[in-house]
């Protein structure tokens, strides 16, 4: 076995073994584009020595537009009607235990030719397979190295393969412990506040729920969230980190909200996709989850969103749907067919929980050893 073999059957042991439990009998799905087939492989054999049942959709799942590859592309260009949830897709994942969904199409721009409108119109349609799958017990979503991620972080494939598989192959359960720490103060805080350059916004988190992600719903790991409280998000902010959407590379997000609702936004580089996303239903343009990255290992912005939320020394927020397990039994849940992050590197920034710094200069100010 090669050494690039090897690591890809050891990312399919650790995501079988680490990140979702699967039993015998489970039927496990897994949504890959083609150029993840290594892993699929690899996957299918560690599903086998559990006595699962896999079965493979041929498209990514993006969390704001549905299934997602060339042919999902060539299939919206050629659609000139109204969209329907796809029954068949809603049957395999209603009979779905386990869910693996890995990034790794071979062109991040496949959709910039199908118009926002029409993007907007097919996330409506597929928001309940979206929002299916994020409540999930079992479900993870990882990267899979290839030459067009690796293009887009400004790496060579064999640069960035040894920075993706670095970031997965560490201690976790070390991690998992200085995590749940920092989760522990966050689901303890009543309220939250990042002050910085054109950044002043509070937000409630009182009776959220806060989550330790040390590889049960993405992978690698490194992240703890919750939600705010769906109209106590007031302010400004500057995401001043690259985010991609549906092939579009958003850069310099400014939003203000009032009682919780976007009421004013720009972007320095492709504004009409985040109007698009801002539009999409109600719930598009609230918060649903506040999340602090924590996986040091990661280092650098690639542009690929599971990687980069996770980065040590940011914060994220994301535009749309809110987890359910991050909403405490007396808190509405903010609901949209889409959910969609945005990064804000912290090196100028801090963030307040009640009060008390706790995140100054891209550093954790709290004890998590």
């Amino acid at each position: 076995m090669s050494r690039s073999q090897s690591r890809v059957a050891k990312h399919a042991e650790l995501l079988t073994r680490w990140a979702v439990d699967i039993e015998a009998g489970d039927m496990v799905t897994i949504w890959a584009a083609d150029s993840a087939k290594e892993l699929v492989d690899a996957l299918h054999a560690e599903i086998g020595k559990r006595r699962a049942e896999p079965v493979t959709v041929r498209a990514s799942l993006d969390t704001t537009i549905g299934p997602s590859g060339s042919h999902i592309a060539e299939f919206l260009t050629s659609h000139d009607g109204e969209f329907d949830t796809p029954r068949h897709l809603r049957a395999l994942m209603r009979e779905t235990d386990v869910f693996v969904g890995i990034g790794a199409t071979t062109n991040t721009n496949t959709l910039s030719h199908v118009s926002n409108e029409v993007q907007q119109r097919r996330a409506k349609a597929v928001g309940l397979i979206v929002g299916g799958v994020m409540e999930m017990e079992q479900a993870v979503f990882t990267p899979h190295p290839n030459n067009a991620w690796a293009q887009r972080a400004g790496m060579s494939l064999a640069e960035y393969e040894e920075f993706v598989y670095g970031t997965m192959f560490r201690d976790w359960e070390r991690q998992d412990a200085k995590q749940e720490r920092m989760r522990e103060r966050l689901e303890a805080a009543e309220a939250a506040r990042i002050v910085g350059p054109e950044t002043d916004l509070t937000m409630s988190l009182d009776g959220m729920l806060a989550v330790n992600d040390v590889g049960d719903l993405n992978f690698p790991p490194g992240e703890v969230f919750t939600a705010p409280v769906v109209d106590s998000v007031d302010g400004e902010i500057l995401f001043d980190t690259p985010s991609v959407l549906q092939g579009s590379e958003i850069v310099d997000v400014r939003l203000t909200l009032e009682e919780g609702v976007v009421t004013d936004y720009s972007a320095r580089r492709n504004e009409a996709a985040l109007e698009s996303v801002l539009e999409t239903d109600d719930g598009s343009s609230r918060f649903g989850e506040f999340g602090i990255g924590m996986n040091d290992d990661i280092g650098q912005i690639t542009k690929q969103i599971a990687l980069d939320e996770k980065l040590g020394g940011t914060v994220h927020l994301a535009l749309g749907r809110a987890y359910d397990r991050t909403v405490g039994e007396t808190r509405e849940q903010n609901q949209s067919s889409i959910h969609f992050d945005l990064i804000k590197d912290m090196s100028d920034c801090r963030l307040e929980l009640d009060g008390e710094v706790v995140h100054s200069g891209g550093e954790l100010l709290i004890d998590t050893e």
